[in-house]
């Protein structure tokens, strides 16, 4: 077993980050660090302007040769300001309680 943090990088990563996209298409869709806070260092320095960049842990039941995810999207910003708002199961459902 290696000690390096292995990370997967996900579609909503590429998509978002012209750098990580970039990245993805020179060397594949994962990355090894000597670290999880490289991984981290790398995810922040690939965010900015709008872009929320972040490693989240594989779970250990995927039996997965990875350590991790780069993903992207909206965490930690308000989303109901972007439009994106979750509507109830009453409201899907037209039913009223």
């Amino acid at each position: 077993m290696t000690d390096e943090y292995r990370v997967a990088i996900k579609p909503s990563a590429w998509q978002r980050s012209r750098t990580v996209g970039e990245w993805v298409n020179r060397e594949g869709a994962r990355r090894g660090f000597a670290s999880k806070a490289l991984a981290r260092e790398w995810a922040r320095a690939c965010s900015g302007h709008g872009v929320h960049l972040w490693v989240q842990d594989a779970p250990d039941r995927e039996g997965r040769p990875i350590d991790g995810y780069l993903v992207g999207g909206a965490r930690g910003t308000d989303r109901a300001a972007d439009g994106a708002r979750q509507q109830s199961l009453a409201e899907r459902t037209d039913n009223p309680g």
